[in-house]
């Protein structure tokens, strides 16, 4: 694994993980902009999907497994948590306001 390509938040949730083979962690892969067909079929076999040349950051549910193997990569620059969103209420009220 390389930790210089982590992001503190995703290095933290490695360590929360039970099982190295489950998928379990949101995060953006910021790779190279011109990706080979060999990244190309990484990514693909990792679960990654909308993966074209030109495009440089990804999202995927990856397991441990798969993020240690991304951050080998030379082509991968790094790898960032998604944090999973809320949902909010439809209004919100701020003072005499509506939001």
């Amino acid at each position: 694994m390389n930790y210089q390509k982590l992001d503190a938040a995703l290095a933290t949730a490695l360590s929360d993980v039970q099982n190295s083979e489950e998928s379990s962690l949101g995060v953006f892969i910021h790779t190279e902009p011109i990706l080979n067909s060999a990244a190309i079929a990484v990514l693909e076999s990792l679960g990654v999907s909308g993966v074209t040349s030109g495009k440089d950051i990804f999202t995927a549910t990856l397991s441990l497994n798969a993020i240690s193997q991304l951050s080998e990569q030379p082509w991968v620059k790094y790898l960032k948590r998604s944090q999973q969103l809320g949902l909010l209420n439809q209004r919100k009220s701020l003072g005499s306001f509506s939001v």
